[in-house]
């Protein structure tokens, strides 16, 4: 029998929100049993998400998606613009800028026309246009939908790369793959079903900061963030055991340490803890599937050949794509792939070509690659970067060495590929100057509403409420860009 005093110490010490939590400790006690002794159960070895999920039959199981963090220039790239070549050194007329927001870099400057860096030609049945120092990518251009009406609200990279992942230009809110992975849940429970990567160039001189943010599951679960593999040593930290630890006493200091967590959850009832527990697990599984998932020496010698010579080199773009089909392959769900490098304000004569060097073999790979698989029927792959660049030159239009062009939200071009996808076409335009989008807009809440609808999610309804109102990744716009969709 408690004694009376000791009775009304311990009640004084019970809050309301550990009253309340701890009246959801029989179910959390069930799915506590799960995550410590997952060998005691034998059923589905995935976790499949919310109920109710998929809202519709998807087209795509998961998602590669590749941003070149820095923008690419449409005008160099895919979208070729003949007038800026036959207006060389003109203004562009006040009609089509119409004065609108630019970086302080060049605000106030005169718009000079810049014709393209380099040589455009028309590939495939479909005669999608790309530029000369895009071989491979133009050699697949028949697999690919080049969507050429892209426009952003951001003119500087963070907050437009933030928008295009999060919805928001504030750092704060669940990225796509966090999205994914909460709603529609994950084939594998021995690799996260949301991988990031990073790589730049080992010649470039430009690039962006990667802020852990890009990933962040905001203000879901953190057992929804995405799982960054480093570009050398184990890919996750402290993934190896200790020198003299044995897999038999890491996995018994695990079952302990799950027992107290769940005393610990049993008290205060935090999610959280959950989360720490399932983080723990997956650790474990992942000490035994990572070190097969990066030996590339079971991969044909064709196969690697195709993806360049930098795929051997860790931590490089074609390293990271190659990783990617492995990684979808194993069944997770959703990998992002950020390359660095595309920020040329007035070095596009030296890091341009670079840049083009560096993904374009890589990234027509994967695509390849995806395909004699048969997986790219069913795997969304996406190409592009925050915004593009402006089709005006940045620096001194008789000087090489300064040329370069500033950041650029009124229109630019990425592409995507498989998983749904109406492949060899072009969709929507740019004026003649390739300044703003005219056909077909498409604004980040657009492609943001496609890319869930073709893996069966309906944006509107993929929702968590947080501080008292609703919210999901397109906030309270977007519309599915029905034109691209097979």
């Amino acid at each position: 029998m408690i004694p009376p005093a000791d009775f009304q110490e311990r009640a004084a010490c019970l809050t309301r929100r550990q009253l309340f939590s701890r009246s959801a400790i029989g179910l959390g006690t069930v799915a506590l049993a799960g995550l410590m002794q997952p060998q005691a159960f034998a059923g589905p070895t995935s976790d499949s998400g919310l109920p109710g999920m998929p809202h519709h039959a998807p087209k795509a199981k998961r998602v590669i998606y590749m941003l070149m963090n820095g923008g690419p220039p449409h005008v160099d790239l895919f979208d070729y613009k003949p007038e800026l070549a036959k207006r060389r050194g003109e203004e562009i007329p006040e009609g089509v800028h119409q004065n609108q927001r630019v970086s302080t870099m060049t605000q106030g400057a005169k718009k000079l026309c810049f014709p393209a860096f380099t040589g455009f030609k028309q590939y495939g049945q479909s005669g999608a246009w790309v530029c000369d120092f895009m071989p491979h990518t133009a050699a697949i251009a028949d697999d690919l939908c080049f969507v050429k009406s892209m426009h952003t609200n951001a003119v500087n990279h963070a907050p437009a790369i933030t928008f295009f992942l999060t919805g928001s230009e504030m750092p704060g809110r669940p990225s796509i793959g966090s999205w994914l992975t909460y709603g529609l849940g994950s084939e594998t429970q021995d690799l996260p079903g949301f991988v990031v990567m990073t790589s730049r160039d080992k010649e470039a001189t430009c690039g962006q900061i990667f802020y852990d943010f890009y990933w962040s599951s905001g203000f879901l679960p953190s057992k929804y963030q995405g799982v960054k593999f480093r570009g050398g040593g184990d890919p996750v930290l402290y993934l190896s055991n200790p020198e003299g630890m044995s897999r038999e006493v890491r996995r018994g200091l695990l079952d302990d340490l799950a027992l107290l967590n769940a005393e610990h959850y049993a008290e205060f009832g935090d999610p959280e803890i959950v989360t720490r527990i399932a983080q723990y697990e997956m650790a474990y599984r992942m000490q035994a599937s990572v070190p097969e998932l990066t030996d590339f020496s079971t991969e044909p010698k064709n196969i690697l050949d195709m993806y360049g010579p930098d795929v051997h080199r860790e931590g490089s773009f074609a390293h990271n794509c190659l990783m990617a089909r492995r990684l979808v392959e194993r069944g997770v769900g959703y990998v992002q792939l950020f390359h660095a490098g595309w920020d040329h304000h007035r070095n596009l004569s030296t890091q341009f070509e670079i840049q083009c060097r560096d993904t374009d073999q890589p990234a027509a790979a994967l695509v390849t690659d995806l395909k004699q698989r048969g997986l790219l029927e069913d795997t969304l792959v996406v190409w592009g970067g925050e915004f593009g660049r402006t089709p005006f030159i940045q620096g001194d239009i008789n000087d090489r060495t300064k040329w370069g062009r500033d950041h650029h939200p009124y229109a630019f071009t990425l592409w995507m590929a498989g998983g749904g996808i109406k492949p060899g076409i072009s969709y929507g335009a740019s004026d003649e100057f390739g300044f703003n989008a005219v056909e077909n807009r498409v604004d980040v809440h657009d492609f943001q509403a496609t890319l869930l609808h073709l893996l069966g999610v309906d944006h509107e309804k993929l929702t968590f409420r947080f501080q008292g109102r609703k919210y999901r990744l397109t906030d309270v716009h977007g519309s599915v860009v029905q034109g691209i969709l097979a």
